[in-house]
């Protein structure tokens, strides 16, 4: 679950950056929004993949362990 936050703070960082970046060139309002997203999810695509890829691996994993879980479970309360 870690990795699932940290890589959730580093796109927000990354964007507030980008956001921050661009309100000093002059963006505003809905078109500074627009173009912080865009940009700022190019490079979370590039700079997070390693941590993107160690989120997605503990998701699955925790998805798993609930399946394994429930069936258990259900074999129990089966037999």
């Amino acid at each position: 679950m870690r990795s699932v936050f940290l890589y959730t703070a580093a796109r927000l960082a990354i964007f507030v950056a980008t956001a921050g970046v661009l309100a000093l060139f002059g963006a505003r309002g809905f078109l500074l929004l627009l173009l912080a997203l865009l940009i700022s999810g190019v490079v979370s695509f590039v700079l997070l993949s390693g941590q993107r890829d160690r989120m997605s691996a503990a998701v699955a994993g925790g998805i798993g362990e609930r399946r394994r879980r429930f069936h258990e479970a259900r074999t129990k309360e089966d037999a």
